[in-house]
């Protein structure tokens, strides 16, 4: 799928000259100037949401995509010729071969990170990255990085102030004449869009919800706070088990590469509910939690972080040794206390996968011997760290929001939502990533984004009045999926689940005894825990289903 430029998204071109040209001549004339003027790093000098493969006529050319990588590029190089097109499969040869560790990886991760994707040979550009292709090389590095101020700023009332009217212009950017709607789960950040949106087209905003009739996952009754508050008009639809049987192999198969995100589901069948209203475009609240410290695990590696504050004779002459000891594991008062000493320990950013699933079971106990043998089971780290690393020198809070942002927005909630959306045919804007919030966020004092342990403080008083109080205090939930309850309790779903899974036995991929005592033993008697990795097996064989029905591992 090799052409002379490829150009979307809506590019915004800081030269003055070269955006004159593109609203003359248009944007691919644009990009072309942009690059014969800065070459690689020309994309620095452009906001918006962005992919672009440009040839110049000097043989040189040029890959970028925006920083959050809400638009996507893909690349293959065959016999010193560049290829690219904004998804894997389309680069990918029938019956291409599939790569192992991406598979290993996308069962760590839930997804597979970039560069590596599903496919030997196809890479993904990664988000603020551009690439030249020169000579039958290619190199690839990132064209911006953020830098955060760090500093006291200006006063509270002066950033509120400007906060509000820059989310107000963020959402009015993202208005193109056409029917436009929001997503609402009833947290703050889709609240606030919601809100804003009915303020800026004064009349009430179409919102949608999704809901699950299982206790302890709906957050139905927040959505309809905010409906309230607000005056939308709402639009729910809860999900049911037999929309996942139907739903999880349609989403599944309409990925580049495996996708395990649970979210994509019930997100499909809310910009579903929306398209059969006629709504062309929804806007989404994704980025709030990562721009401005909403994820609980801030919290809790601040406290963690304290323990680097220590005295060294003291952490590295007295706690640690005791804890060592396993003499603390027999005293519930000190047990706690020597698992805190034992996680503070480990290194940011390895302590943040301290949980992981496939480690804490053990990989032997999961994969096939042939398997692992395809596969470094050390890579996943360090790619984690390479990332954490490349974030600029800053506080552990602002260190884990640049991380957050490659990891949980670029590679995980955005392609979720857009693709999800994609399968409905619907577009999706996210006013909350518009460059000048983005821009807001970094100069924001690191005290504002966690207060103590206070999450996303600032974007809470800020809202304060304009948000009902309810949402502003309730916890963070989004679109749950009660997947593991279900696959227990309903019979169709539980059949899809345990195929899906004997598949990847029958590839060769996972140990057979292993699955045998997930579905029988683990995900019965602990479902809510147990049911997102069923349900990460289950993506993965149905995406192999569609795209590669004869792969095995071995």
């Amino acid at each position: 799928m090799t052409e002379l430029h490829l150009c979307i998204g809506q590019p915004r071109f800081a030269d003055s000259d070269i955006a004159a040209i593109a609203a003359r001549d248009g944007v691919p004339a644009a990009w072309r100037q942009a690059f014969e003027k800065y070459g690689a790093s020309a994309p620095a000098r452009v906001t918006g949401d962005f992919a672009v493969a440009m040839t110049l006529a000097d043989g040189r050319s040029f890959l970028a995509i925006d920083r959050f990588a809400i638009q996507t590029l893909c690349y293959r190089i065959t016999d010193s010729r560049l290829q690219f097109a904004p998804r894997a499969d389309a680069l990918a040869d029938a019956g291409a071969e599939l790569d192992p560790q991406a598979i290993f990886d996308y069962l760590y991760f839930h997804v597979i990170p970039s560069p590596r994707t599903i496919f030997k040979d196809v890479f993904r550009l990664p988000p603020g990255h551009s690439a030249r292709f020169e000579n039958g090389k290619l190199a690839v590095a990132p064209y911006w990085q953020p830098k955060f101020e760090e500093g006291q700023g200006e006063s509270f009332s002066a950033l509120r102030d400007e906060f509000r009217q820059t989310i107000r212009d963020a959402v009015t950017a993202r208005l193109d004449g056409g029917p436009v709607g929001c997503y609402l789960s009833g947290g703050t950040d889709s609240s606030t869009i919601a809100g804003m949106l009915t303020q800026i087209t004064g009349r009430p905003a179409e919102t949608y919800s999704i809901g699950f009739d299982v206790p302890g996952y709906d957050e139905m009754e927040y959505a309809q706070i905010a409906v309230r508050h607000f005056g939308t008009h709402h639009h729910e639809y809860y999900i049911t088990p037999d929309d996942l049987v139907t739903g999880m192999p349609a989403v599944a198969a309409s990925y580049d590469q495996p996708f395990g995100n649970s979210s994509a589901v019930p997100a499909y069948y809310c910009a579903r509910m929306a398209k059969q209203d006629g709504i062309e475009k929804l806007l989404a609240g994704d980025g709030g939690d990562e721009l401005f410290g909403g994820n609980t695990r801030y919290a809790k590696q601040r406290v963690f972080g304290a323990y680097d504050a220590l005295p060294g004779i003291l952490r590295k002459g007295l706690a640690e040794p005791l804890a060592d000891t396993g003499l603390f594991d027999r005293i519930p008062l000190l047990k706690k206390g020597a698992s805190y000493v034992r996680q503070a320990r480990v290194p940011m950013p390895d302590r943040m996968q301290t949980y992981n699933l496939l480690m804490r079971m053990g990989l032997g106990q999961i994969f096939t011997a042939d398997f692992l043998q395809q596969v470094d089971s050390g890579e996943p780290e360090r790619h984690q760290r390479a990332v954490y690393n490349a974030c600029p020198p800053a506080s552990l809070i602002n260190k884990m929001l640049a991380y957050d942002w490659r990891y949980t927005l670029a590679e995980n909630d955005l392609p979720k939502v857009i693709g999800s959306a994609r399968l409905a045919n619907m577009a999706v804007g996210f006013p909350l990533l518009d460059d000048r919030l983005l821009d807001f966020s970094l100069k924001l004092p690191t005290a504002y984004k966690l207060k103590g342990f206070k999450l996303r403080w600032f974007f809470k008083e800020a809202l304060r009045g304009f948000l009902p109080d309810e949402i502003l205090t309730k916890k963070k939930h989004g679109f749950g999926l009660p997947f593991g309850p279900w696959a227990v309790s309903h019979a169709p779903l539980n059949q899809l689940a345990t195929e899906s899974l004997h598949g990847l036995a029958d590839r060769g991929i996972i140990r057979r005894e292993f699955i045998d005592t997930l579905l029988k033993e683990h995900l019965p008697a602990h479902p809510g825990f147990y049911g997102e990795l069923v349900w990460v097996m289950t993506m993965l064989e149905q995406w192999l289903r569609v795209h590669a029905p004869g792969f095995k591992a071995s």
